[in-house]
């Protein structure tokens, strides 16, 4: 995804276990959005919306 998203509404993953393996996560209109809770301002990884459902899939079976 190369689009620039400035207006992302961040939120604690419910896949993040302690505060030390936190990651934060905004869903948008084409996809989602991850980011470090602890190095917020190095940015965030945006994926598309097959790529977060995959992802998500994966997560849940382990």
């Amino acid at each position: 995804m190369h689009r620039t998203h400035t207006h992302l509404n961040f939120h604690k993953s419910s896949y993040s276990t302690t505060a030390q393996e936190c990651v934060e996560v905004a869903e948008f209109f084409e996809g989602a959005a991850v980011r470090d809770t602890q190095h917020r301002e190095l940015g965030h990884l945006a994926f598309p919306t097959a790529e977060w459902h995959a992802l998500l899939g994966a997560a849940s079976r382990k």
